[in-house]
């Protein structure tokens, strides 16, 4: 295998409405991490955490929070190949990605949401 993986700097935690401003109220005036983002109605907040960049998504629908990884491919091509034959599953369904992002949605074993994305996007 020549493709290799990194971690991302993403994590994506996907929050249930009923949750979503007592927790976003946690990170930003709790622990007070530092934001990234303006505080506009439509931004997504996102906070410092150590060297990865936390983003707090309102998912309406969801029933519990769930953590979402970004994993780094230095070939999206051959990732992809080679996660397909290691017998991961392609979740790309899970939410559309912008257009030309090269990147795609899998699932661990234990259903952690990763977004494999290329090396030439970080």
């Amino acid at each position: 295998m020549s493709v290799e993986f990194k971690p991302g700097k993403n994590i994506a935690m996907k929050i249930p409405t009923h949750e979503y401003e007592s927790t976003v109220r946690f990170y930003r005036e709790i622990l007070r991490f530092r934001e990234l983002t303006g505080n506009g109605e439509n931004d997504t907040p996102k906070f410092e955490f150590g060297d990865k960049v936390l983003w707090l998504d309102r998912m309406p629908g969801l029933s519990q929070s769930e953590i979402w990884l970004e994993v780094v491919a230095s070939d999206i091509g051959e990732a992809s190949e080679y996660l397909k034959d290691q017998g991961c599953h392609r979740r790309d369904e899970i939410e559309p990605l912008p257009s030309g992002f090269k990147a795609f949605w899998v699932s661990s074993p234990s259903n952690i949401i990763h977004l494999v994305s290329s090396s030439d996007h970080t």
